[in-house]
């Protein structure tokens, strides 16, 4: 699945599932557009991607302006001249039910996980159809299944859904294929950028034992490797597709 020669995209490259992602696409030679809030890290991730061979750049913004979208992909054919591969793995996620969520709660959720996609792929669309490219979205299994307490995350997740089916139709006769990964609980920073507290955050993921149907919460590089094959050409006969990689948490009622 060597991407030698080709430029990705990743959002949300700094921890989690996006540094994951941007750490596997550099073993298989990409050069990679590190995307990210925060300028230290973004520089660590590059340094570390570069010692290990791969070619980067890096791109500090808060993607919830109306500008970065357009800045990133500057950034992009900037440093190498066009672009292959989006992957939209910037995310955050909030509980809250129905009459506990409030506006702020519901727009950081909507402007976050699904303005910020829509909009980087609005702006990469031209470059990549000259590619004839793919989009990758990092979506949850919260997008396939309603789960109390966690609403607008649920809500803004199935979005990205729609959203990477509506773009892959619209995108599949110019060459551009678009999917999405739907991971369960995976073992990242996200629950605890939200506030959960570390007793709070180990007694979740000993409940996700139970939860999901293979018995433990899955890991960042699992997911990762799930994008790089979507991006790869051995995906080619693949787009519109929202692929659970859950341990079967998809496959259970809420528990």
């Amino acid at each position: 699945m060597t991407f030698t020669g080709k430029s990705v995209i990743v959002t949300g490259a700094t921890s989690g599932i996006g540094r994951a992602a941007a750490e596997a696409f550099g073993r298989e030679r990409a050069s990679i557009v590190l995307v990210g809030r925060n300028e230290t890290v973004l520089g660590e991730v590059a340094a570390a991607l570069r010692a290990a061979g791969a070619e980067t750049a890096t791109i500090a913004t808060d993607l919830t302006k109306t500008e970065a979208a357009g800045a990133v992909v500057d950034a992009a054919i900037d440093a190498f001249g066009h672009i292959d591969v989006l992957v939209n793995a910037a995310g955050v996620i909030a509980s809250g039910t129905l009459e506990q969520t409030t506006d702020d709660t519901w727009d950081q959720m909507m402007a976050v996980n699904l303005t910020a996609p829509f909009r980087l792929m609005r702006a990469a669309a031209p470059h990549l159809k000259r590619r004839k490219g793919a989009i990758v979205n990092v979506s949850s299994v919260n997008g396939l299944r309603s789960f109390p307490g966690v609403l607008a995350y649920c809500v803004s997740k199935a979005g990205v859904d729609h959203l990477t089916r509506c773009a892959a139709i619209e995108m599949a006769p110019l060459g551009v294929r678009v999917n999405a990964v739907n991971p369960g609980v995976t073992v990242t920073n996200l629950h605890r950028r939200s506030g959960m507290g570390e007793p709070q955050y180990a007694a979740f993921l000993e409940r996700s034992k139970e939860t999901h149907p293979l018995g433990r919460p899955g890991k960042p590089d699992e997911i990762a490797e799930l994008i790089v094959f979507l991006a790869s050409e051995r995906a080619g006969w693949m787009t519109g597709e929202t692929i659970p990689i859950d341990g079967g948490r998809h496959l259970t009622c809420a528990r």
